[in-house]
């Protein structure tokens, strides 16, 4: 199976191949459900994957100055109030995560690469 990052980027590519429409709401229910899959299957997530899952909604909520317990999805979609805005700007968002938290888009065999 491959790994969240390498996911969201051809998803990014090419949205219609995993969700049908650029839309951050689709998204959001993908990943529950590849999370969801890969408990089922006993696949650990890697570090880096455990800290999008537990750290990227509240980085969002003070990134934008937020207080609430909604999804990261229904968080971008107070900001933009369209699907396919909201799905570019998860990964905007995604990207300068990943470089607040010093992690690199590629991940190694053993899970992280810090940069």
């Amino acid at each position: 199976m491959n790994g969240l990052f390498d996911i969201l980027e051809k998803i990014e590519k090419c949205p219609g191949m995993y969700i049908d429409r650029s839309s951050v709401t689709d998204l959001f229910m993908f990943l529950v459900g590849y999370e969801y899959a890969r408990s089922e299957m006993d696949i650990d997530l890697t570090e880096a994957e455990a800290k999008f899952y537990d750290e990227f909604q509240p980085w969002l909520q003070e990134k934008l100055g937020v207080n609430s317990v909604t999804s990261w999805a229904k968080l971008i979609m107070l900001s933009c109030h369209d699907e396919k805005v909201g799905f570019e700007s998860f990964f905007r968002l995604l990207a300068e995560f990943k470089q607040n938290h010093g992690l690199l888009a590629t991940e190694s065999s053993h899970g992280l690469v810090r940069q």
